[in-house]
């Protein structure tokens, strides 16, 4: 115990131990699968992320030693760790790459551009969340709330036995929406979508392998979306369809719900650009969009009314596009 203290403070780690484990410490070998909720915080008890709490879910991160994780610390501090252990470790600026924790924020599968999480913040001078853009702004020690659940030995065949799973979740969250039973299909894709994405963080982020499951996870994630909408979760919608449409530019059911859901939440500025690249990515969708725009709003043009009016019969779907340019 006292030598695996040393070599975490030489890294620049503190570790405090809430609550032992049981049993012999594991050799940790690569390929070992690591299970364990997590928690990230500031010095001064900031809650950065909880994988208890995420998504409004309780969902422990999967882990595979040996895959280059992103946020490498994890793995320094989970191989000095015991099955059933809980402990906090306090790390050093040095060992903490900020750009990282985006993999973690906001949801436990939210999805990001095929690059590391400092490219992106060269390329937008953001994380894009609040919190985060400060922490890289001013970079400051974090702490790791870590309970290891299970350590064990999988191999490539028990990954494949969880993917063969994936299509028939996507096909029973299809039914379910089909039936009308919205809350039903929008928990099945998420449970896809969270499977893959499991899968998908013991991948090098940009490996074939990477890549393929995040092609997987697109279609679900836009079926969730497609949920959320009908359920009024507007900002959820926006958020997701833009980070696929930051991944993938051309992807135009991205766009599609994107600019209602901007719509509907008075972004007409944002609700305008979207349908207007929807059309560009696809002249052939204007009939489509045409019927949307019809079916939220009987008033076809001229409509000069702000956000504040009160009428019934207008709202900005009437204000975005003239309705005799899909003619």
């Amino acid at each position: 115990m006292e030598e695996e203290a040393r070599k975490l403070l030489e890294e620049g780690i503190r570790k405090k131990l809430v609550s032992p484990g049981k049993g012999e410490l594991s050799t940790f070998p690569n390929g070992t699968k690591v299970v364990f909720h997590y928690r990230t915080s500031l010095c001064d008890g900031t809650v950065l992320d909880d994988s208890r709490t995420m998504g409004g879910q309780s969902k422990p991160m999967e882990l595979i030693l040996g895959k280059k994780f992103k946020l490498a610390v994890w793995e320094s501090i989970i191989i000095t760790m015991r099955q059933g252990e809980i402990a906090e470790f306090l790390c050093d600026t040095k060992v903490c790459d900020t750009g990282s924790l985006t993999s973690f924020s906001s949801t436990p599968w939210k999805v990001q551009r095929h690059c590391c999480g400092i490219a992106q913040i060269h390329s937008h001078h953001s994380l894009g969340h609040k919190d985060l853009d400060q922490l890289q702004a001013s970079p400051q020690p974090l702490v790791f709330t870590i309970e290891l659940l299970e350590v064990s030995r999988r191999g490539t065949a028990w990954n494949e036995e969880k993917l063969e799973f994936v299509p028939q979740i996507h096909e029973e969250g299809n039914m379910l929406f089909k039936q009308g039973q919205i809350k039903e299909a929008t928990d099945k894709y998420y449970n896809g979508i969270a499977c893959l994405k499991n899968l998908q963080m013991k991948e090098h982020p940009g490996d074939e392998a990477w890549v393929k499951l995040d092609h997987m996870i697109t279609p679900l994630l836009l079926n969730y979306c497609q949920c959320k909408l009908l359920e009024g979760q507007y900002y959820e919608v926006i958020e997701h369809c833009s980070s696929l449409v930051f991944k993938y530019e051309d992807n135009v059911k991205a766009y599609y719900k994107r600019a209602k859901a901007h719509a509907a939440v008075w972004n007409e500025t944002e609700a305008r650009a979207d349908f207007a690249k929807v059309l560009e990515l696809d002249p052939t969708l204007g009939p489509s969009v045409a019927k949307e725009l019809r079916k939220r709003s009987p008033i076809r043009s001229g409509c000069t009314h702000t956000r504040t009016h009160s009428s019934p019969r207008c709202n900005l779907y009437s204000c975005l596009i003239p309705l005799n340019s899909f003619s």
